[in-house]
């Protein structure tokens, strides 16, 4: 941790004595009758973004702010002050002969940081500031702790993260992120609804931790005595929905895998399948590519969007490219020639690829792909035909059965998501479990495992079906020009602090 965060998180001597001042504050508040707790309400009737944004309407009107005050400055028998709503901040006046004398006294003791309401009129200061010149000025709530030293401006990224509230309250750009992540799942939830899709939601705790390749979170249900996993996808309780006649379904939910952190990467993280009935994994990249344009319109202004260093353009045709042939492009490799698990360990020996003894020809293909291709795709490109043996629930390509029909798409160098022409043979999926038991009972703790309810929904009969999930974190960084995972997390996975350091 930070010297600035130690020193922030954990109060000092000036803190504990500003702390103790502040409650003595509230004592003389609730000795006099006045404690602002007892206070339920406070009616708002405009935010201060609006009253500055539209001032020709407001000047003059009578309006009800509230927020937290976070400037204050007393002149004799006049002060100003900043108060901040979840729309911005706006200065208001407060003289002593407008809201009285008793309640300018008050005044003059609030502190930085307390939350107040402002009722009064709107004019523009002889420096040309909009203001709201006060006629009632209200203590809603004392706060006893006093902000950072660097509020103006919170820049450790420790106490950011794991005070959040602090980074709301000081940072405006942080708040901006996060409305706009609200508005990319809005129209994320209006674009689906425009193709007829319905949100569903479903387990959280399950049996078998399957859909994905990855380490589940272990835990106990102790009224039933059984073991439960934490759900790493939301893969396989839908494709029982589509089974049961739903055809078109989506859901948007947290999943847990038990993995690193990273900036990409937290082990609790918003993940959106959706699954279409009687489409294939064609039908997924037309609709992946009409939803990342229409959110780029819609949320950012444009189809040209800003990351980092790069330009994207969301509007252009996506690019599609073959595994196979994204490593013959970047790596100079042609997998198309390597027809055996020896040959194609061979060939990573030669270019340095690390693999393990119980790797094949398809997961040597992958870590090919992932060592020399991943990072050069930064405009956007659909990966296609993945190797059947990673791709355990997904249909086979009748051309060539060695590959499935799936693909990813990349952005910026990143996976956004991952779809599949999905696999309805129930004869074919049972053993495709069977090789991911083989490969968990090898000490894979990423491996699938066989789902004998899911098994017998397909032997119901599952139709023809186009499948996608989409890394909503991961979209949300990329629409808001956030550098990691936790500037679009409102609470981050952190590691929890020691007694000293608390």
């Amino acid at each position: 941790m930070s010297e600035e965060a130690k020193n922030n998180q954990k109060p000092g001597k000036d803190t504990n004595e500003q702390i103790e001042i502040r409650k003595g504050k509230l004592a003389d508040l609730q000795a006099a009758g006045k404690d602002p707790y007892r206070i339920t309400k406070f009616d708002v009737s405009d935010h201060s973004t609006d009253i500055k944004e539209h001032f020709e309407d407001y000047d003059g009107k009578t309006v009800s702010i509230a927020g937290r005050m976070m400037f204050k400055r007393v002149m004799g028998k006049a002060s100003f002050c900043n108060v901040n709503d979840r729309r911005g901040s706006i200065q208001c006046y407060v003289a002593r002969d407008e809201i009285g004398e008793e309640s300018y006294a008050d005044f003059k003791k609030m502190d930085v940081g307390d939350i107040v309401g402002v009722k009064g009129y709107v004019f523009k200061t002889k420096t040309g500031e909009i203001s709201v010149h006060a006629a009632e000025f209200t203590l809603l709530s004392k706060s006893l702790r006093p902000l950072p030293e660097k509020f103006h401006g919170l820049t450790d990224t420790e106490i950011r993260y794991r005070r959040r509230y602090l980074d709301l309250m000081t940072n405006p750009e942080v708040r901006e992120t996060f409305e706009k992540r609200s508005e990319i799942l809005r129209e994320i939830r209006n674009f689906l609804a425009g193709r007829d899709f319905m949100e569903v939601e479903t387990p959280m705790l399950v049996e078998n931790a399957g859909g994905a390749a990855a380490r589940p979170f272990v835990t106990h249900y102790n009224a039933l005595d059984e073991e439960r996993k934490l759900r790493i996808s939301l893969e396989l309780y839908l494709k029982r929905l589509i089974v049961g006649g739903m055809e078109r379904v989506f859901e948007i939910g947290r999943v847990f895998r038990n993995e690193g952190v990273d900036t990409k990467h937290n082990p609790e993280f918003t993940l959106m399948e959706l699954y279409q009935a009687y489409t294939d994994y064609n039908g997924m990249m037309e609709l992946t590519e009409s939803m990342f344009k229409y959110l780029a319109e819609k949320v950012c202004g444009s189809d040209v969007i800003t990351y980092g260093d790069h330009e994207i353009d969301l509007g252009k045709p996506f690019r599609k490219l073959t595994m196979i042939d994204a490593i013959k492009e970047y790596a100079g490799v042609d997998f198309n020639t390597i027809e055996t698990d020896e040959e194609a360990k061979a060939i990573a020996k030669e270019k340095g690829v690390e693999f393990e003894d119980r790797h094949k020809r398809g997961d040597i293909i992958n870590l090919f792909f992932d060592a020399f291709c991943e990072e050069k795709m930064i405009q956007p490109t659909f990966i296609m035909d993945h190797p059947i043996e990673i791709s355990p629930l997904t249909k086979k390509k009748p051309s060539d059965p060695r590959y499935v029909e799936r693909f990813e798409l990349y952005i910026n160098g990143w996976e956004m998501c991952n779809a599949y022409s999905e696999l309805n043979d129930p004869i074919d999926q049972r053993e495709r479990f069977a090789e991911q038991d083989k490969l968990a009972a090898a000490g894979d703790e990423e491996a699938n495992h066989t789902d004998e309810d899911f098994l017998m929904a397909l032997e119901y009969g599952m139709p023809p079906t186009g499948g996608i999930g989409y890394g909503i974190d991961r979209l949300c960084m990329l629409l808001t020009n956030a550098p990691s995972i936790r500037d679009v997390l409102l609470f981050p996975t952190l590691k929890s602090l020691s007694k000293e350091d608390q």
